[in-house]
C-alpha cells in the first residue's frame, strides 16, 4: 500500500482475525492475563501497551513515514516526554513565534528544571547558527507556525541543526501528514497536538511523537510508560478514525481557507493576511516545495486594531469563538487573550489586533457571508 489515503484507512485496521470486524476493537482493559508468572501473552499491563493504542501508533507512524511513533495523553504529553530525553544545563532553540503552551513549558517547567531557551527568527538562518552554543540539543521549529503562519525550509534547519549535533523537532500539528512529511525532509522528530486535525471533529485530546531513531524511539517508549500520561483505547479509536477521513477532510479544509484568505486579503477593514498560499505570504515560495497544499489556518489583522479584532471575533456565528482548531467546524479566536496570553510580555507575543481562524469544511458561501457581516 503506497497512497496516503489507502494507508490512513488500512494500515493498524486489518479485519479482526476472530470476528472480521472491520474497524479496530476498542480494548477497554487495565490489565491482561499471563499464561506464567512473568509471561503475558501481549503485555504485563495497559499503561505498557494497548492493542488499540498500537494500531493507531501503527498507522500514524507510517504516514509520517517513521519507524517509531508512540502516542500520549496531549500534545504536551509528548513535548514533555521529549523534553525529558534532555538534562539540566542543555539549551533549545525556538522559534520566535511559536505555540503559547509549548512556551509556557520550556519556561515555566524545564526553566525551573535547569533547561535554558533562546526564541529566534526561524526564517533568517544567521540568526538561528549565532543562536546555537556549546550546550544546544535541539532546534524546535513549527512550520506553518501558531498563530502567525512563519514557514521556514525543514531541509535547511535540518542542516544547520546536524552541523551542530542538535536534533530538528518539528511540530506538524499545522500541516498534518497529508500536506508536509517532515522526516523525509531531514527533521529527526515528529510532534503533534492530535487532538486538532488528526481527530479532526473537536472530540478527543491527544499527543504523538515520531522518529526514525532507535535509540530515541526507546527513550520515549520508557517516558511513556514510566510516567504514564497515555491515552485512553477509546481516545485512540477516535483518532484512528479520524486518520481515516484525514486526507480528504485536508483538501477541504485548504480549498475553503484559499477563499476566506483572498476574501480577506481584499477587504477594506483588514490590515495584512498571513496564509502561506497567498503569493504575498514570505513563505509561500518555501510552503509549494515543502507541502502539498497551504492548510486550513488563517490569520489576519485588523486595521481597527485590538477593539476590532475582538468585534469580529465575538460577533461571527457560523465560526465559533473558541480555542484550539483543526476541527469539521470553524473556529475563531483572538490569540493575545486566549491561547497564547501565556507569551504575553515575551518576544512571542502576538499582535493584539490578530485573529486566528481555524477554516472548517462547512459550505465555504456560509464562511464569508459570516466574516462579511462581522467585518461591517
Amino acid at each position: 500500500m503506497s497512497g496516503f489515503n489507502t494507508r490512513a484507512i488500512h494500515v493498524g485496521s486489518e479485519p479482526d482475525g476472530v470476528t472480521g470486524a472491520v474497524n479496530p476493537p476498542v480494548y477497554l482493559t487495565s490489565t491482561y492475563a499471563q499464561d506464567g508468572v512473568g509471561v503475558p501473552r501481549f503485555s504485563d499491563y495497559a499503561r505498557v501497551d494497548n492493542p488499540t493504542r498500537a494500531a493507531l501508533e501503527a498507522c500514524l507512524a507510517g504516514l509520517e513515514d517513521a519507524r517509531h511513533g508512540i502516542a500520549f495523553a496531549s500534545g504536551l504529553a509528548g513535548e514533555d516526554a521529549l523534553l525529558r530525553t534532555l538534562a539540566p544545563g542543555d539549551h533549545v532553540i525556538l522559534g520566535n513565534d511559536a505555540y503559547g503552551g509549548t512556551y509556557r513549558l520550556l519556561t515555566r517547567i524545564f526553566g525551573d528544571w535547569g533547561l535554558t531557551i533562546t526564541t529566534v527568527d526561524l526564517s533568517d538562518l544567521d540568526a538561528v547558527r549565532a543562536a546555537f552554543s556549546t550546550s544546544t540539543k535541539v532546534l524546535w521549529v513549527e512550520t506553518p507556525s501558531n498563530p502567525m503562519l512563519n514557514v521556514v525550509s525543514i531541509h535547511d534547519l535540518a542542516k544547520v541543526a546536524h552541523d551542530q549535533g542538535a536534533l530538528l523537532v518539528v511540530d506538524n500539528t499545522f500541516a498534518t501528514p497529508y500536506l508536509q512529511r517532515p522526516l523525509t525532509l531531514g527533521a529527526d522528530v515528529v510532534i503533534h497536538s492530535t487532538t486538532k486535525y488528526v481527530g479532526g471533529h473537536s472530540d478527543v485530546i491527544g499527543g504523538f511523537v515520531a522518529t526514525n531513531s532507535d535509540e530515541l524511539a526507546g527513550k520515549l517508549k520508557f517516558h511513556q510508560y514510566a510516567i504514564g500520561a497515555v491515552p485512553g483505547p477509546l481516545d485512540c479509536y477516535l483518532l484512528i478514525r479520524g486518520l481515516k477521513t484525514l486526507g480528504v477532510r485536508m483538501e477541504r479544509h485548504c480549498a475553503n481557507a484559499r477563499e476566506v484568505a483572498a476574501f480577506l486579503d481584499g477587504h477594506e477593514a483588514v490590515e495584512r493576511v498571513y496564509y502561506p498560499g497567498l503569493a504575498s505570504h514570505p513563505g509561500h515560495d518555501v510552503a509549494a516545495r515543502q507541502m502539498r497544499d497551504f492548510g486550513g489556518m488563517v490569520s489576519f489583522t485588523l486595521k481597527g486594531g485590538a477593539a476590532a479584532a475582538r468585534k469580529v471575533c465575538e460577533t461571527t456565528t457560523v465560526f465559533t469563538l473558541a480555542e484550539s482548531l483543526g476541527g469539521v467546524e470553524s473556529l475563531i479566536e483572538l490569540p493575545s487573550a486566549m491561547t497564547h496570553a501565556s507569551t504575553a510580555g515575551s518576544t512571542l507575543e502576538p499582535p493584539d489586533s490578530l485573529v486566528r481562524l481555524s477554516v472548517g469544511i462547512e459550505d465555504i458561501e456560509d464562511l464569508i457571508d459570516d466574516l462579511t457581516n462581522a467585518l461591517i
